[in-house]
């Protein structure tokens, strides 16, 4: 198995599990993918990818209906995607993805959690380099055999391809979504989810202690409400 697989097993029972804050990021996912290409999935493939999503943490129909429905009124303010960058304690670089309709917001509410936890907020560039962005698609496994998958799906861009009890992952470069997302669907494979991530290129091991100091900064900047994802080095 490969990093993303290793990555996917130390992330599985630890972060976004609640269920509130995956609705709220989904809602706002899909605020963004209809005003980039309207509030119809059958013309609109992100929109599909999101409802996607919607439908793998239980979002309820109604809930991605109204969401849907909102997003089309024009009054409904858009989110903007910003990252930020920076290092926690002990030198572990951190990758912040937000989605906000008040930058000003969002960037001093960032840069407070860096400060009260003894980290720094980089400027553009500074670590985003450490990590390699991939784009993730759950399949369902039935009828399917990984290795097949594996072989086919090479030609799309898939790097590493493994199964685990929700289904089979298929995992490739960022730029590869949409060549994949096409694909499965002309082959009538259904997409449970899908998504992208930030697989960090080399971890650092910490100590109880260290591991701590970097948790304190990692739970403040997954706990607001503008942050969609945070990615680090430490190793898990």
């Amino acid at each position: 198995m490969g990093r993303a697989f290793e990555f996917r097993k130390a992330r599985k029972m630890k972060r976004w599990s609640a269920m509130s804050k995956a609705f709220t990021r989904i809602g706002k996912d899909i605020v963004m993918a209809v005003k980039e290409g309207g509030a119809d999935p059958d013309s609109n493939s992100r929109l599909r990818a999101v409802i996607q999503n919607g439908k793998a943490v239980n979002m309820p129909k109604d809930n991605i209906e109204r969401a849907i429905k909102r997003a089309s009124d024009k009054s409904q303010g858009d989110y903007k995607e910003v990252l930020f960058e920076g290092y926690a304690p002990h030198g572990i670089a951190i990758l912040v993805e937000t989605a906000t309709d008040n930058n000003t917001r969002t960037v001093a509410n960032v840069r407070s959690f860096f400060n009260k936890c003894n980290g720094s907020l980089g400027t553009s560039g500074s670590v985003v380099f450490m990590f390699d962005h991939t784009c993730n698609f759950r399949i369902n496994a039935e009828g399917l055999d990984v290795d097949d998958i594996e072989l086919e799906f090479i030609d799309f861009g898939a790097e590493e391809v493994f199964a685990d009890d929700d289904g089979i992952l298929i995992y490739a470069p960022f730029e590869s979504f949409g060549a994949i997302q096409s694909a499965l669907e002309s082959r009538e494979i259904e997409i449970l989810s899908s998504g992208f991530e930030r697989i960090p290129q080399v971890t650092k091991p910490l100590n109880e202690a260290q591991v701590a100091d970097v948790e304190k900064l990692l739970e403040k900047l997954e706990e607001d409400d503008d942050v969609q994802f945070v990615y680090h080095t430490m190793q898990e």
